[in-house]
């Protein structure tokens, strides 16, 4: 009958024993039904025995005897013969049976149990009746476990690929019109709804995670297609509707547009909710990711005109047309369908999915039929409205809702429907590497077919067209970082898909019309000429354009990559009424654009359009030209525009070439721009562009390093002219890299002289020593910028840099001017008697060194400003020290005499010094005793033992001395430790 059973071996390997297992499979009308395995694996699909004792059926069906079911066997039993087979079978399994035999006995014996109220007996080898419903055996239990499993992974451990793989199971079912596709669906919905994931996402307000988003995404596009099964029965579809309903109603649901509610303030949201709801939300009704699909629930296939679209190819208008039915045909006869464009393209979706693929290509080309006109009268439309749109420079878009990241993916539905039409398939094309690098389709024209023969069209050039038309559709930005994201995503998965076209004549040539069309259409196109300020950009869309008809049309390639460079939602502020989005009314949240998540990543889309422009363009420069102005007016970051130019820069300058001076100057041109653009902003990459801008001026050449030093504060700022531009510019390097005659040398530094003497008066403090290193070779520049110096000594500069720019002078050979700073330098200091490890203090000591070897005056000019500057005992006491151990003068100042003697302490100008030292030692001494800790005691002792040696360097130092020390006693005679510490050492 319709039960196989078996018992299949699995070969000994070298870790496991041979195995058999018995097996157990009921089929009814070509299905498996119910299979049974005593190896116990549990998964959604069959184990391998079960699967090997069916292919064995199938294989060699003689080797398998067929037996009548066992009910019409026993039928021809007489009543010994049956009561002989029952107790043998009785006595096979008395074990097992024994119990289950005794009780039928006894049931089968009271004359009114429940078994002799049925008439006959079951058969489980009879087979199902022609009523019943009969599908495929679908392990249950067992797909609610791995779903389970995947989900609770979440996404980690290839479990989204696993899940993937769950739902192409089901579509596959789908085809193959097995009805447990829905069934395993429902399955598997079950469990995403119970996601304990969903309640915390919701809680915390969260966006549930990216990955898990898009196989919920995939869920209800799943569902769409099983509601608008053409084949299912109405029960089915009510009953799918109350279990959608049901989820869709429950609060944990996700909502369409990927977010709960709250993601970044909706501008309603950013307004005070006086009315305890945000106009938002009542005007929109909640739309969760099941809505599609139950809105699809109310769709039916049983039009006549859209049931006559899908069962001819050649369905055509009659020659006569009544009343009303011109909206079913275009001008050719060819039908129309005019449904809602995403609707529509859910329906072929659905026929492909349940294995209708001729009907789903019908029903395509109708859509696109309707499409085509559509275009064609949008365009009529605009040509009359034309000047008045341009004029007002702004459009309302036609389409509120974008076909480019729809839930539904009407466009890449359509292109896929086209193009699984066209593909060849290859032999062995089932041998995919685990690796997943699967070939690229390869695909062949097929015409379309139509009644006219000689139409000349293949589904391939209009999966091409409606890709092109799709793609191309002005659409307003949707809201919602979920949304607009999706919109990115959707848009390089068809462009990915189109790259796998292969452009003979036939698609260029579809290529072509398209693109004139986009580029005349109206409010239609994104490409149009008037757009809306909210309108999705066309960047991404326009490179692929942009590099496809390159070959075959450059004037189009350029003409469209150049009008696609706009971004209006930069350019302009919002007009005071906006017909799309009427409750963004009130402008609240100051900035421009409030809604645009994805900017960052839209502009970064249009860097590129604009770099593989630049990159076509090279060596023509009235092309580079048009792609710099459009650059120059449409990209308005300047991180971006510099990354072009280091693009252009690159490609201009092939290290196995020469250089291309067209786009080289372009690439100087938008550094320029950028050094612009940031010369008044921070910016953290600023060092870095202008030392890039350097490199690109030198390898320009020497003009254009004249140029940026002749027009330098324009560019950069004061310390950059100095510190990076003149003295990259004046480095041996670029000297050797432009191989410069003397001429030429001397135009260069005396520009980057005039620089460094401007920035200097503009800013001393940070550019006089720049200034004085790049004048060095010329006298009279060199003698302004010390000027510079002086003038500027006494108000704008910090001892610190006058130091530097003192031992800068005494470097170069200049002792008197370096004096002039230091002390000038001095009278900008103030040392505290604490600050002992002052970074300053070596300048002090170099200033008084510089001043004792220039002779007795300068040492006697600087003292006083030591004695008024530095209050630090031990600083004191070593310049002191340093004075006396040579005599001054010893730099031999031309002209001058030096007697040659040790100067003394007891006359000027020593004796203030020594006056001054002695005085802060005192000063220093009562400060540290106010709050001195015993660990500090013999610290204090030895720095007594410092004071003492400078004591006696004056002549009744030892008494002064003495007298301190009884002063200390007296005063501080409640230390006693430290007092007897001090009496031990200095009695």
């Amino acid at each position: 009958g319709f039960h196989l059973s078996g018992t299949v071996t699995e070969p000994a390997t070298a870790t496991e024993p041979e195995m058999t297992y018995k097996v157990a499979i009921s089929f009814d009308r070509c299905k498996i039904t119910s299979v049974t395995c005593g190896c116990g694996n549990k998964d959604i699909f069959y184990c391998a025995h079960v699967v090997a004792l069916s292919l064995y059926r199938i294989r060699k069906p003689d080797q398998v005897k067929l037996r009548l079911p066992i009910s019409e066997t026993l039928f021809q039993m007489n009543r010994d013969q049956l009561q002989k087979f029952v107790q043998y079978l009785i006595t096979a399994h008395h074990t097992e049976v024994l119990p289950t035999a005794q009780k039928l006995a006894d049931e089968i014996l009271s004359s009114n149990s429940e078994i002799n109220q049925v008439h006959g007996a079951p058969d489980p080898t009879a087979g199902a009746s022609i009523d019943d419903e009969n599908c495929w055996h679908l392990d249950e239990e067992q797909v609610r476990e791995q779903v389970k499993l995947f989900l609770s992974q979440g996404g980690y451990y290839g479990s989204g690929k696993q899940l993937n793989s769950m739902f192409a199971k089901v579509r596959e079912m789908l085809r193959m019109r097995d009805s447990n596709g829905a069934r395993m669906l429902t399955l598997i919905t079950e469990q995403f709804m119970a996601d304990p994931r969903l309640s915390l996402w919701r809680q915390q307000g969260t966006g549930i995670t990216e990955k898990c988003r898009q196989l919920w995404d995939e869920l209800g596009a799943l569902w769409v297609c099983v509601v608008l099964n053409p084949h299912c029965k109405l029960e089915e579809k009510s009953c799918w509707l109350r279990q959608l309903r049901k989820w869709g109603e429950m609060d944990v649901c996700p909502l369409e547009d990927g977010n709960y509610g709250n993601e970044l303030p909706n501008i309603t949201n950013a307004l005070t909710q006086s009315s305890g709801h945000s106009q938002d939300s009542l005007a929109r009704p909640r739309r969760t990711v099941f809505t599609r699909a139950i809105e699809g629930c109310d769709l039916h296939w049983q039009d006549s005109h859209l049931q006559r679209i899908i069962s001819s190819d050649f369905y055509v208008s009659p020659s006569y047309q009544r009343e009303g039915e011109s909206l079913l045909f275009n001008s050719q006869g060819q039908p129309l369908w005019l449904e809602h464009v995403p609707t529509a393209c859910a329906r072929v979706d659905a026929l492909r999915s349940h294995g209708y693929p001729r009907e789903a290509l019908r029903l395509t080309v109708a859509i696109i039929n309707t499409l085509r006109l559509q275009q064609q009268r949008q365009l009529e439309i605009y040509k009359h409205q034309k000047k008045e749109l341009l004029q007002r420079g702004a459009t309302t878009i036609t389409n509120l809702e974008g076909w480019v990241g729809h839930p539904l993916n009407p466009i890449g539905c359509l292109f896929l429907t086209l193009t699984e039409a066209c593909r060849l398939e290859e032999e062995n094309c089932l041998e995919i590497s685990d690796a997943g690098d699967s070939k690229p389709p390869v695909y062949q024209h097929v015409p379309v077919a139509t009644s006219s023969q000689d139409s000349g069209e293949s589904y391939l050039s209009l999966a091409l067209e409606v890709a092109l038309m799709g793609m191309g559709q002005q659409r307003v930005m949707p809201e919602g970082l979920y949304a607009q994201d999706k919109v990115c995503r959707n848009e390089e998965q068809i462009i990915a898909r189109l790259q796998d076209l292969e452009l003979d004549p036939v698609l260029v040539q579809t290529l072509r019309k398209q693109c004139i069309l986009l580029l005349e259409g109206g409010p239609f196109s994104g490409l149009g000429e008037v757009i809306h300020r909210e309108s999705v950009p066309m960047h991404t869309f326009a490179k692929y354009l942009f590099s496809a008809l390159l070959p075959h049309d450059a004037d189009l390639a350029y003409k469209l990559a150049l009008r696609a460079m706009r971004l209006p939602v930069l350019e302009t502020t919002a007009p005071s009424s906006d017909v799309t989005h009427p409750h963004h009314l009130v402008s609240v949240v100051p900035s421009r654009y409030p809604r645009w998540f994805t900017l960052g990543h839209l502009e970064s889309q249009q860097c590129e359009l604009a770099s593989t422009m630049l990159t076509a363009a090279k060596g023509d420069m009235l092309r580079l030209r048009t792609v710099l102005e459009a650059i120059q007016k449409n990209i308005h970051s300047s991180s971006l525009i510099f990354k072009l130019a280091q693009d252009a820069f690159k490609i201009a300058t092939p290290a196995d070439s020469n250089s291309d001076t067209t786009l080289l100057n372009v690439a100087l041109e938008l550094g320029l721009q950028v050094m612009r653009m940031t010369l008044s902003t921070l910016n953290w990459r600023r060092r870095e562009m202008v030392r890039w801008l350097v490199t690109c001026a030198t390898e320009v050449g020497v003009r254009a390093l004249v140029s940026i030093l002749q027009s330098w504060y324009s560019l950069f700022t004061p310390t950059e002219a100095t510190s990076i531009v003149a003295a990259t510019v004046m480095s041996h390097n670029t000297i050797l890299r432009l191989s410069l005659d003397y001429p030429q040398r001397e135009e260069l530094a005396s520009c980057a002289r005039t620089l460094a003497l401007q920035c200097a008066m503009k800013d001393p403090q940070n550019c006089a020593l720049s200034a004085l290193t790049l004048c060095e070779k010329d006298h009279i520049a060199f003698e302004t910028a010390y000027q510079i110096v002086i003038d500027a000594a006494s108000t704008g500069m910090t001892y610190t840099q006058l130091f530097t720019i003192a031992r800068y002078m005494e470097h170069r050979g200049y002792p008197l001017r370096a004096f002039k700073l230091a002390s000038l330098a001095m009278t900008h200091l103030n040392l505290a008697y604490n600050q002992d490890t002052h970074p300053a203090i070596n300048d002090v000591l170099w200033a008084c060194a510089l001043s004792h070897s220039l002779g007795k005056n300068e040492l006697a000019a600087i003292i006083p400003l030591v004695v008024k500057s530095v209050h630090c005992a031990t600083v004191l006491s070593d310049i002191l020290r340093r004075c006396t151990m040579t005599a001054p003068g010893l730099a031999g100042i031309p002209g001058r005499r030096n007697s040659g003697k040790l100067m003394s302490t007891d006359k000027a100008p020593l004796r203030q010094l020594l006056d001054a030292t002695i005085s802060a030692y005192i000063n220093t001494t009562h400060s540290r005793l106010t709050h001195i800790s015993p660990r500090h005691y013999g610290e204090f002792i030895e720095f007594l033992s410092k004071a003492r040696e400078t004591f006696l360097l004056a002549q009744d130092g030892h008494i002064q001395f003495a007298q301190f020390i009884d002063n200390l006693k007296q005063i501080y005679k409640g230390k006693k430790k430290l007092m007897l510490l001090v009496r031990e050492r200095f009695g």
